[in-house]
């Protein structure tokens, strides 16, 4: 089954609507007049969140939010080190498997705020330039590869999330490979990071959006890492070697 709830639509019409909202501190909630078509935003984020949590087992965190263009975050803290970019240390996150009630109702006490995914636990994130992300993922598919959801970030990065466990693995599996000795524009997020995910912007510098949609079947089981490692070195040097 595709992704239903959070689909491309609904992601679209979040997009349309943030021309109206405004980060306050603490929470980056809206201002001013509540019309319904903000409280439509507001319902079609929380779905997208019961949609995370429940079917395709995510924890979601809420995050922190950056005015349009980065600034100021909405925690409060002017020295901030990731302003809009890190979770709200007042709010609770919503637990992998979470009803969609439960996760409903807890996404309604923290309104605007960043829709943020920790890393470590139901996967790990290989993350690597936009060009050569782009050009990997045609690679992969045509392979045939099991792939699991890829984002795009406004800072043009490319996101491929695998297995957990990625991270730790990463040097080991390049030495393997023949890669260790290789400048690579090609890291691994793990244990303690955070991906911000659509319908959310990055820092307030843009939305994220997703290249491949999570199939909320398939999203429990992300792949292993070293089936998309070679490819993803490969392109990445390429992209390096003939820039």
């Amino acid at each position: 089954m595709v992704f239903t709830i959070g689909s491309m639509r609904a992601i679209r019409d979040v997009r349309r609507q943030r021309a109206g909202e405004r980060n306050a501190a603490g929470l980056g909630v809206l201002t001013g007049p509540r019309t319904g078509a903000r409280r439509r935003t507001l319902g079609a984020v929380r779905l997208i969140v019961a949609e995370y949590a429940g079917r395709c087992g995510w924890a979601v965190v809420p995050g922190a939010r950056a005015a349009r263009g980065g600034g100021a975050c909405s925690c409060g803290d002017t020295r901030c080190r990731a302003p809009g970019a890190h979770p709200l240390t007042f709010a609770g996150e919503i637990p992998a498997g979470a009803s969609p009630q439960e996760a409903v109702e807890a996404w309604a006490r923290v309104p605007g705020a960043a829709v943020l995914l920790p890393v470590g636990r139901s996967f790990d994130v290989i993350d690597v330039a936009e060009a050569p992300g782009r050009r990997a993922l045609v690679r992969l598919e045509r392979m045939g590869l099991r792939l699991g959801p890829v984002l795009l970030t406004p800072t043009g990065r490319v996101q491929f999330f695998v297995a957990p466990g990625a991270a730790a693995e990463l040097p080991q599996l390049l030495y393997r490979m023949g890669w260790d000795g290789t400048r690579l524009d090609l890291r691994c997020l793990g244990s303690g990071d955070h991906v911000t995910a659509p319908p959310s912007d990055l820092a307030g510098l843009g939305p994220v959006r997703w290249l491949r949609e999570p199939r909320p079947e398939a999203a429990p089981h992300p792949p292993e890492a070293r089936l998309l490692l070679g490819t993803l070195a490969y392109v990445s040097h390429r992209d390096r070697t003939y820039a």
